[in-house]
C-alpha cells in the first residue's frame, strides 16, 4: 500500500482538514509512490488521515483530495468533485465568463479551470493535478458538455513540482483570434493563448460593475490596467475620461479594440504604456489629479518571503496614488499577493496615506466573485483583497 506517514503532533492542521502536508511532516514513505500518485496519510499508530496526492519535488508533499478513508480517488471522484462545484456556479447570470474550477477550495487542489463561452482554459498547476489530467480533461467535457479546452499549464509554480510549462488545445478546436465574452452588458476581448492568467481577470468582476456605478463625472486612472476592463467599465459607467497605464502594449492595443467593442468614443480614453511606478511619478511632477484611481498590480509576493520587499511595493504605489487622488476622490487598491494579509494591507495602505498627508476612510472591502470561493479551512485561498477608500 502505498502511505505517507506524518511525524507526531504534526497531523494537527489535516484534522482541522488543512491540504497541505509539508515536508517537514513527513515521517516517511513507503510503497514505491510515485510523483503524482495518490498516497493514505497517516499517523504513527496508523490513524488514517486523508488521501493525498503525493510531490516528493515539492515542500508541500502531499495536497489532500480527501478526508474519507472510504473514498477512492478514481475517474468517478473526479467526475463527482467537477459536477459539484459546476454545478455551484449555477446561479451566475449576466456574464458568459466565469471560473468553474478553484482549485484547493474547490477540493481539487493545483487544478483551476474558467470558462470563456463555448471555451474552457485549464491549469494544471500540481504533480497530482498533472497525474489526473486526462482523467480531469474528459471530465471536464462530459459534465460542462464544452467541447472544447484549452491548457494553460505555463505557471511558475509548476517548477517547484519538477514539471515544465505546457499550453495548446486539447480538446476541440480554439481560435487563434482573442475570444470575445460578454460581462453586464459589455464585451471584452480575451486572450486565453498568451494572456495572463487564463486571458482574463475573471476574479475582478464584481470590482469591475462596482467601478461602473461609482464613475460618473469622474476622471479615472486605472493602473496596472492589462487589457482596460475597468476602464471600458468605468467609461461605460459615465466617467469623463480614463487613463489607463500598463507595461505591456499588446495588453493595451487589445484596451483599444475593447473600447471599440462597446462603442466607446475613443477620444474619452487614453493609453499609456509605460512602468507603472514610474508613471505615476512623472504624473505627480506633472500635477495631474483624478477622481478614482484603481491599483490592480500583479503578484508583489507569490510568497512570504517576498513579503517584506512586497510592502515597499504596494506603499510606494499607494502613496503616489494618494497624492494623485483630488479631495474626495475614491482609491480601490488590490492586492493578489497570497503572502500578504488582509491585516498587513490595510496597514500598508494606511501607512502609505500617512505619509502622503492625507486623512481617508474605507468604504468597502472588495474581493472576488462568488466564483472564487474560499475554503474556511484554506484561508491561502483567500488571495485577492481589495480596498474602495475615499479621500477625505
Amino acid at each position: 500500500m502505498k502511505e505517507l506517514v506524518v511525524k507526531a503532533g504534526r497531523e494537527k492542521s489535516l484534522r482541522r482538514r488543512h491540504p497541505w502536508i509539508f515536508s517537514g511532516a513527513v515521517a516517511s514513505v513507503s510503497g514505491g509512490v510515485k510523483s503524482g500518485e495518490t498516497v493514505t496519510v497517516r499517523t504513527g499508530d496508523g490513524t488514517f488521515l486523508a488521501h493525498a496526492a503525493f510531490s516528493p519535488q515539492s515542500q508541500i508533499v502531499g495536497r489532500v483530495w480527501s478526508f474519507k478513508e472510504s473514498e477512492v480517488i478514481d475517474a468517478a471522484f473526479f467526475a463527482t468533485r467537477l459536477r459539484t462545484a459546476a454545478q455551484a456556479r449555477g446561479a451566475i447570470r449576466n456574464t458568459d465568463a466565469l471560473r468553474l474550477i478553484h482549485a484547493e477550495s474547490d477540493g481539487l487542489p493545483g487544478i483551476i479551470v474558467d470558462r470563456y463561452g463555448d471555451v474552457l482554459v485549464a491549469q494544471f498547476m500540481t504533480a497530482g493535478a498533472e497525474f489526473w489530467r486526462e482523467t480531469v480533461i474528459d471530465s471536464l467535457v462530459s459534465v460542462t458538455g464544452v467541447v472544447n479546452v484549452f491548457e494553460r499549464s505555463d505557471a511558475d509554480v509548476r517548477t517547484l513540482e519538477g514539471l515544465g510549462p505546457r499550453t495548446g488545445v486539447v480538446r476541440g478546436a480554439v481560435p487563434e483570434a482573442p475570444l470575445v465574452i460578454a460581462e453586464n452588458g459589455l464585451k471584452f476581448n480575451v486572450d486565453v493563448r498568451t494572456g495572463h492568467k487564463t486571458g482574463f481577470y475573471i476574479d475582478q468582476r464584481d470590482n469591475r460593475a462596482l467601478v461602473r456605478q461609482l464613475a460618473a463625472g469622474r476622471d479615472v486612472l486605472n493602473c496596472f490596467c492589462y487589457t482596460g476592463a475597468i476602464s471600458v467599465a468605468a467609461l461605460a459607467g459615465g466617467a469623463t475620461h480614463a487613463l489607463s497605464i500598463d507595461s505591456s502594449g499588446v495588453a493595451l492595443q487589445l484596451g483599444v479594440e475593447n473600447m471599440r467593442l462597446n462603442g466607446i468614443d475613443p477620444a474619452r480614453s487614453e493609453w499609456m504604456e509605460a512602468d507603472v511606478f514610474a508613471a505615476l511619478r512623472l504624473l505627480r511632477d506633472k500635477a495631474r489629479a483624478f477622481d478614482l484611481i484603481i491599483l490592480d498590480p500583479p503578484k508583489f509576493a507569490p510568497t512570504v518571503q517576498f513579503v517584506e520587499k512586497a510592502a515597499r511595493a504596494y506603499k510606494d504605489i499607494n502613496l503616489l496614488a494618494f497624492k494623485l487622488l483630488r479631495p474626495g476622490g475614491m482609491l480601490a487598491t488590490f492586492s493578489c499577493s497570497g503572502g500578504v494579509s488582509p491585516d498587513l494591507f490595510q496597514k500598508i495602505v494606511a501607512g502609505a496615506a500617512l505619509d502622503a498627508g492625507v486623512d481617508a476612510q474605507i468604504l468597502k472591502r472588495l474581493g472576488p466573485g462568488e466564483d472564487h470561493p474560499v475554503a474556511l479551512s484554506f484561508p491561502e485561498g483567500d488571495y485577492l483583497k481589495g480596498l474602495l477608500i475615499r479621500r477625505l
